[in-house]
C-alpha cells in the first residue's frame, strides 16, 4: 500500500501538541494527508486573532523590547488562550499543529480555558522524544540550536525544560507518541493505530 495515500478513516479532527523542534509540523502534515483532512498550523493562522486582542506580533516585539521576552510572554497568555478558542470553534475537521506556546499557561485560570477548548477533541497527542524526560530536553535543545539557533532559554527561564516536564502537555494530551529511533511516517502510523484502537475501543 501507498503510505502517504488517503486511508477510509472517519476520524475526528486531531490536534498535536508538543515543545518546539518536537515534530508537529513534519507529522501534522503526513497525519492530513493519511486521514485526508486538512491541515491547518496555529502559528500559520493565529496573527489575526492576537490582532483582534490589540495584541499582535509587532506589539509583542515592542513590548519584548521594553520589558524582555519573559515578562511580555506571561502578558499574552489570554491572547493565546482566545486565539485557541477561536480556532477551535471555527476550523472545523482538521489536522491541527496548536504550536508549543498555545498548551503551555503558568495562570491555571488561562490553562483551564485552553483545556475546555479542545476538550471537543479525543484526539490530542502529545509528541516527544523520549520517555525520559530529561533525555527528550537535551534532545530537543540540541535540535532547536541545530536548526534555529536558540536553546530557548529566555530571561533565565527554560521554555524547552518547562514545556516537556510541567503538567500542561501532560494533562491535555489524549495520547503520548515518543519519536526517537522512527522516521516521520512510522510515527504518523502509530498515531493512525492508536487514533483506530482508540475509536474501536470507545464505540463498543
Amino acid at each position: 500500500m501507498d503510505l502517504v495515500e488517503p486511508i477510509a478513516l472517519a476520524a475526528p479532527a486531531s490536534i498535536l501538541i508538543g515543545p518546539t523542534g518536537a515534530g508537529k509540523s513534519t507529522i501534522g502534515l503526513l497525519l492530513s494527508k493519511r486521514l485526508n483532512l486538512p491541515s491547518v498550523s496555529m502559528d500559520g493562522i493565529a496573527e489575526p486573532y492576537y490582532n483582534e486582542c490589540n495584541f499582535g506580533i509587532a506589539v509583542f516585539q515592542q513590548l519584548r523590547a521594553e520589558q524582555g521576552f519573559l515578562a511580555t510572554h506571561r502578558q499574552w497568555e489570554p491572547v493565546r488562550v482566545y486565539a485557541v478558542e477561536r480556532v477551535m470553534s471555527e476550523c472545523g475537521r482538521v489536522v491541527l499543529d496548536l504550536g508549543a506556546g498555545h498548551t503551555h499557561y503558568e495562570n491555571p485560570v488561562m490553562f483551564d480555558r485552553v483545556k475546555q477548548a479542545i476538550s471537543s477533541c479525543p484526539n490530542v497527542i502529545l509528541l516527544l522524544p523520549c520517555a525520559d524526560l530529561d533525555r527528550s530536553v537535551r534532545i530537543l535543545k540540541e535540535r532547536c540550536m541545530s536548526e534555529r539557533g536558540s536553546d530557548w532559554i529566555k530571561d533565565g527561564y527554560d521554555f524547552i525544560a518547562h514545556w516537556v516536564k510541567d503538567s500542561c502537555n501532560h494533562d491535555l494530551a489524549t495520547m503520548t507518541i515518543f519519536t526517537e529511533g522512527k522516521t516521520p511516517m512510522e510515527t504518523c502510523e502509530e498515531i493512525i493505530d492508536r487514533m483506530v484502537t482508540s475509536s474501536i475501543e470507545q464505540n463498543r
